[in-house]
């Protein structure tokens, strides 16, 4: 024993302790942050290994890095299940009734709730039989908490679905004037959108032509929802579709703590807001 640890240039109380304990605490501890890490794995399949981290400081009390979630993930080879497809749905107005400037000019910094408000709308697909079907979603964003202040969901991408989402934001905050942004989709540019933003006192801020990043967090978002909820998926019925996105757009409002909120949901920074204003 002796020749060997001389070999090993070990120490005869190393060999001793390792004896009594072969596997270190740091091990034992990683096994045990493993576990973690495959329980949250299993629930949300669509996490990588930063929100996994994120999950574990906010709902376990564990406070690792990254990095050391990250060497667990791929020992456990645990992948997000997730995968990008850019899609977009945004069709232009030929002969705008109204065009407004780029007064977000990407300053995506809010203040306050109710500051600045993002729009959009987005496409989806289900499938009866062999038949393929659309299905449109059209939501607000609030760039102070990233919360959806209001959505719709409707067969057709036009100008009703729009407004409806439009008067329901307003009724769930009757006192919002924010600054409104969208891209230059025809329900945006049409003359009684631009009159509905004025009666509730609303400045009005377009994204330029074919520039996407002027609507960054919006699109964003899409891709979020998209990558978590709905590619890799087939939906055979509008039903399950719908029921879908509304269980989603819950979960993203009330339980999907984001770092940029300091490990918080929407609605959370959104109340702490109200509570220490």
């Amino acid at each position: 024993m002796q020749k060997l640890c001389r070999c090993l240039r070990l120490s005869r109380g190393a060999y001793y302790r390792w004896l009594r304990n072969p596997v270190s605490y740091s091990e034992r501890y990683n096994g045990e942050i493993a576990e973690k890490i495959t329980d949250i794995h299993e629930k949300h399949p669509d996490m990588g290994y930063r929100r996994i981290r994120d999950e574990l400081d906010k709902k376990h009390g564990i406070a690792v890095n990254d990095k050391r979630v990250l060497r667990i993930c791929r020992k456990e080879r645990i992948q997000s299940a997730i995968r990008w497809k850019p899609k977009g749905c945004t069709r232009n107005d030929t002969d705008p009734e109204h065009v407004a400037r780029n007064y977000l000019n990407r300053d995506f910094h809010a203040e306050a709730p109710n500051e600045k408000w993002l729009t959009d709308v987005t496409e989806f697909k289900y499938y009866v039989g062999v038949e393929v079907r659309k299905l449109y979603l059209s939501a607000i964003l609030d760039l102070y908490d990233r919360r959806i202040v209001a959505f719709k969901i409707g067969d057709h991408n036009d100008n009703p679905l729009v407004m409806n989402t439009f008067d329901e934001a307003v009724s769930l905050e009757p006192d919002a004037h924010p600054l409104f942004h969208s891209d230059r989709g025809f329900q945006y540019t049409s003359r009684p959108f631009c009159t509905r933003l004025k009666k509730h006192h609303m400045k009005q801020s377009m994204s330029r032509v074919a520039h996407c990043i002027d609507n960054g967090p919006m699109e964003g978002f899409w891709g979020i929802l998209k990558r978590e909820m709905y590619y890799g998926k087939r939906f055979a019925s509008k039903a399950d579709l719908v029921s879908a996105i509304e269980s989603y757009l819950r979960y993203y409002n009330t339980e999907r703590i984001q770092r940029n909120l300091h490990l918080m949901t929407p609605v959370e920074y959104h109340e702490n807001y109200r509570a220490a204003a």
